[in-house]
C-alpha cells in the first residue's frame, strides 16, 4: 500500500511538490481553500529568476533544478511554459549579478533612454495555461484533491503521517511564524500591441520592481513590491504609477488596452522554510518562504521535499 501524504496548499510551491512526490510513488491528497486560477501563483508574471529570496546557498541549487525541468516543458505546449530573452536592468552600470554564470550566455547592455543592464534567455511561465496544466497533471497521475481551508496541521499529521506545508504567506498565521510576512504585488494585465517586442524587461529598485512580460494573449506590465500591507484591492494610484513607469521603459505600449488588475500576496521570509518538524504523532515538511521568486524555486524545492519524506 503507498505511503499516504497531505499537501497544504494549491499554488505552485503545492503542486509541484504533489506532483513529484506522486512520481516518487507516494499516495497524495492537496487540500487547499483555493485552487487555481485564484491562487497568488496565477497572479504572478512569471519568469525564471533566481535572485529574490535567501539563503543563496539553498536557492541557486534550488533554481537550477528548476530550470531544468521547466526547459524540459518547453516541449510539452500545453505547459505555457517557452524561452523569451530576459533584460535585468538598473539606472546606473552595474557589475554582472553572480546567477548570470548559471546562463548559457548573457550580454550587457544600454536601454533606451538611460539605464544598463544584462540580456539573457530564461524560462517564461503563462500562468494562465501553466497553473491548470499543473492541476490536470497532479489529478491525472492519481492525486486527490479536497477544497478546504486547513486550520490545524498537527490534526492533519496525526491522520496521514506527513504533511507537506505549502501555505505560502499564511504559514505565518498557521503554524506561528511571526517571520513571514506579506510583499504585496499589483499588476495590470493589458492587451499585448502589435509592436510590443516579445521579451521581459526587469528594473529593479528598493520600493517596486518594474516589469514588462509579454505572455501568450496579453502582457503583465507591473509592480510593487509593499511589504507587510494586506490589502488584495488594487490601488488606482498605484495602477497609474505602474502605467507609467512601464510606458517609459516601452512606449510600444501606448497602444495596449488595459484589461485588468490584479493583487498577490507573496510570502516574504528572511529565508526560505524548506524542512521537517516532528509534530505529536506525525511529520510536517515546511515548504514556504519563496517570496517573489516561488515559480522559480517550485521544482528544485519539490524535489527535496521527495527527499525528506522518503527518509521519513
Amino acid at each position: 500500500m503507498k505511503k499516504q501524504i497531505a499537501v497544504v496548499g494549491g499554488g505552485v510551491s503545492g503542486l509541484a511538490s504533489g506532483l513529484k512526490l506522486l512520481e516518487a510513488g507516494f499516495a497524495v491528497t492537496l487540500l487547499a481553500r483555493e485552487l487555481p486560477p485564484h491562487t497568488t501563483s496565477d497572479v504572478a508574471a512569471a519568469f525564471w529568476y533566481p535572485d529574490g529570496a535567501k539563503p543563496a546557498a539553498r536557492v541557486r541549487p534550488w533554481a537550477a533544478v528548476s530550470y531544468a525541468e521547466f526547459l524540459r516543458l518547453t516541449a510539452v505546449p500545453e505547459s505555457g511554459v517557452s524561452l523569451k530573452p530576459a533584460i535585468d536592468l538598473a539606472p546606473k552600470p552595474f557589475a554582472p549579478p553572480d546567477w548570470l554564470e548559471m546562463m548559457d550566455a548573457w550580454e550587457a547592455v544600454h536601454y533606451p533612454p538611460d539605464l544598463h543592464g544584462y540580456r539573457t534567455v530564461v524560462p517564461a511561465i503563462d500562468t494562465p495555461t501553466y497553473m491548470p496544466y499543473l492541476l490536470r497533471q497532479f489529478t491525472a497521475n492519481g492525486g486527490q484533491i479536497v477544497q478546504r481551508e486547513v486550520t490545524d496541521l498537527a490534526e492533519l499529521a496525526a491522520q496521514f503521517g506527513l504533511v507537506v506545508n505549502c501555505t505560502g504567506v499564511w504559514a505565518g498565521e498557521l503554524v506561528g511564524d511571526t517571520a513571514v510576512t506579506p510583499i504585496r504585488g499589483q499588476i495590470i494585465r493589458a492587451s499585448k500591441p502589435a509592436g510590443l517586442p516579445d521579451e521581459i524587461v526587469h528594473l529593479d529598485a528598493e520600493v517596486y520592481s518594474t516589469y514588462i512580460v509579454p505572455r501568450r494573449n496579453d502582457v503583465i506590465l507591473g509592480g510593487s513590491k509593499q511589504r507587510g500591507d494586506w490589502r488584495l484591492a488594487p490601488d488606482p494610484a498605484l495602477a497609474e504609477d505602474i502605467w507609467r513607469r512601464c510606458l517609459a521603459l516601452q512606449p510600444a505600449l501606448k497602444d495596449a488596452k488595459i484589461l485588468d488588475h490584479r493583487v498577490g500576496l507573496r510570502p516574504g521570509r528572511l529565508e526560505v522554510r524548506l524542512e521537517l518538524e516532528e509534530i505529536g504523532e506525525g511529520t510536517i515538511i515546511h515548504n514556504y518562504g519563496h517570496g517573489s521568486i516561488g515559480h522559480t524555486l517550485a521544482w528544485g524545492c519539490a524535489a527535496e521535499v521527495v527527499q525528506l519524506a522518503l527518509e521519513k
